[in-house]
């Protein structure tokens, strides 16, 4: 399967969840490539930590940009498990060129004002990959970097399951420091020496839904 991560707004986790997946499946003995498709680099940067704090990344990592990663992507699809893509918070060349040789597409946002303000633009672009795809591309959102508690979540929530060209995942991936200290490492949240289990089964509810169709129970 080739999961791509995408966002026209930087800052919403997208690139922490892109290696986190391919650091769990890998861990799963799947045969992973990680694609690196944005500018900013983050997830070479955080395999090059991984294999000094691993000495193994569990992964192959390469870097892609601009029209190529479709045909790039596309010629290696036969020798991996799973492709994961981590393309740039905006739009680009390189995310429009993951979004049409994906299987799977998730797209997180942050449960603020400001961040669903750039839905339109989402769909939008969605609407123009799909119209050009011979079969359609499953589409998903979900909250990122979601509060523990707030009224925020739920209003969110709420407007994102209304939007038909995406289809909205319960499965809120929150805030937690766990997370982000792990990335500074090249871990996953599922490494190391002190594991959050809420965050763990935050991201594996996620992970199932999108890979098996596991319908689990939701977190509130």
């Amino acid at each position: 399967m080739v999961i791509s991560f995408n966002s026209i707004k930087g800052g919403v986790g997208k690139s922490t969840l892109a290696t986190t997946m391919a650091g769990w499946l890998a861990s799963q003995g799947k045969d992973v490539l990680l694609v690196d498709g944005d500018d900013q680099e983050t997830s070479s940067d955080f395999t090059a930590w991984r294999e000094q704090t691993l000495g193994n990344t569990g992964y192959t990592l390469v870097n892609m940009t601009g029209a190529n990663l479709r045909k790039q992507v596309e010629a290696m699809k036969p020798k991996y498990d799973h492709i994961i893509i981590d393309t740039g918070g905006r739009d680009t060349t390189s995310q429009r060129a993951a979004l049409s040789v994906a299987d799977v597409s998730m797209i997180p946002f942050v449960p603020r004002s400001f961040d669903l303000w750039t839905i339109t633009k989402v769909t939008d672009l969605i609407d123009e990959i799909q119209s050009i795809r011979a079969e359609p591309l499953i589409a998903y959102t979900f909250l990122s970097r979601a509060d523990i508690r707030s009224a925020d979540n739920r209003d969110v929530a709420e407007a994102l399951s209304q939007i038909s060209q995406l289809t909205y995942l319960p499965y809120p991936i929150s805030n937690r420091k766990a997370i982000s200290n792990a990335a500074g490492l090249g871990l996953t949240p599922f490494e190391g020496e002190s594991i959050d289990t809420k965050a763990t089964k935050e991201i594996e509810d996620l992970f199932n839904r999108v890979l098996n169709g596991n319908h689990v129970t939701a977190t509130a």
